[in-house]
């Protein structure tokens, strides 16, 4: 009885230089280990022009064996023969057809390692460059569909902007306002402690107020919700990446920006300047209970927050929540849009959504500070 189970090869070279090369049994992954590389270095010395491959007692061919019948084939165009493959099966003649080549395309040669202090130097000059064309198309393509979205509002997905709303701002009304009220008491008693010795605790107030409202307020909210809903975002549009739902949504044709950034966005800038009043009203609290503490009246202490911000401290400071939201929503969704694959794919999206977000609100606050100076605001 023929044993089946096993591949096994013939090789025959007749007088005229053809050659004739016998398979039988199974062709799979396990048996056709055992004849690839003795077959194959036979067909490169043999060298013959014309190679005939007998696959009549072939039984079973699966990826494996088809691989092996193209290396046949890509050794025979290397030597400049031909080939004739015959009586393989139907069946796997027609998954044979999905390996037809015409010709044997070389993979290109990767560039060799880039090294020296000028390849560095150009090396991270490129990905700078190229980072910061995505981003810039990245926000173009955002501004323009948020233009279209307040002049279509219906263009928006409102169901999903509430949802997104409630979770990044109802949600974190309770740690916005303990953050608030603790930078409060701190400032407060902190200041307190050292005017007193000149009497002037009463003027705590005026500078409390004060940097709450142009500064505190609006960047330890901006930084809480960098933290809190940016990482949120990027984790979950990266995982959506990681999962190929990203790539789905281009197959369906739906602009992924449109249906996930857009909501995100619209949300985080109608929450943010509402959890600043909060944060800053909780503030306020604070540095009214210090104030109590150091046997200053709580109507001296109303006028004094009365008299020391102005609504220009108080728009001022407004005004920034919009940029700060503007730069959590969309670095972190558009880093969880550049989510690549892999397990630590998803937190290292997070991660940078996190540090480039702080950078990025950090760095938009010292641009206000340095525009409200030269107005004078």
């Amino acid at each position: 009885m023929e044993d089946t189970d096993k591949a096994t090869f013939d090789f025959q070279q007749d007088e005229n230089g053809q050659g004739r090369l016998i398979l039988a049994g199974r062709l799979d992954r396990d048996t056709t280990a055992s004849l690839w590389r003795r077959s194959t270095h036979l067909l490169r010395q043999a060298r013959v022009p014309r190679l005939i491959v007998q696959a009549g007692d072939v039984v079973y061919c699966d990826g494996a064996g088809l691989a092996l019948l193209v290396e046949y084939r890509h050794i025979q165009q290397a030597n400049g023969g031909q080939i004739e493959i015959r009586d393989l099966r139907p069946q796997f003649q027609q998954l044979m057809a999905l390996f037809q080549t015409d010709r044997l395309v070389s993979p290109p040669k990767s560039p060799g390692p880039v090294s020296g202090t000028i390849g560095g130097l150009g090396k991270w000059t490129h990905g700078s460059a190229r980072e910061m064309m995505m981003e810039t198309s990245f926000t173009g393509e955002v501004l323009a569909k948020l233009l279209k979205v307040l002049l279509h509002p219906r263009a928006l997905r409102w169901k999903d902007t509430l949802i997104i709303a409630e979770k990044a701002g109802a949600n974190a009304i309770g740690i916005t306002g303990l953050l608030g009220f603790l930078i409060g008491t701190i400032l407060a008693f902190q200041t307190a402690a050292a005017m007193r010795k000149f009497g002037a605790e009463v003027f705590v107030a005026d500078l409390v107020v004060v940097v709450l409202f142009r500064e505190l307020g609006p960047l330890l909210t901006a930084v809480l919700l960098t933290s809190r809903s940016g990482s949120a975002f990027a984790a979950e549009l990266g995982t959506m990446k990681v999962n190929e739902e990203v790539d789905a949504l281009f197959t369906m044709g739906v602009d992924p920006v449109q249906f996930l950034v857009l909501p995100r966005l619209v949300a985080v800038l109608c929450v943010i300047p509402l959890l600043t009043l909060f944060n800053e009203l909780l503030g306020l609290v604070g540095c009214g209970l210090v104030m109590g503490i150091w046997d200053v009246p709580s109507s001296i202490f109303m006028e004094r927050i009365c008299r020391a911000a102005t609504l220009t401290d108080f728009f001022g400071g407004l005004v920034k929540t919009f940029v700060f939201g503007g730069l959590i929503a969309g670095i972190g969704c558009l880093r969880g849009l550049q989510t690549g694959t892999g397990p630590t794919a998803v937190g290292d999206s997070t991660t940078r959504a996190v540090v480039s977000g702080l950078i990025a609100v950090i760095a938009a606050d010292g641009v206000f500070a340095v525009a409200y100076y030269y107005l004078g605001i």
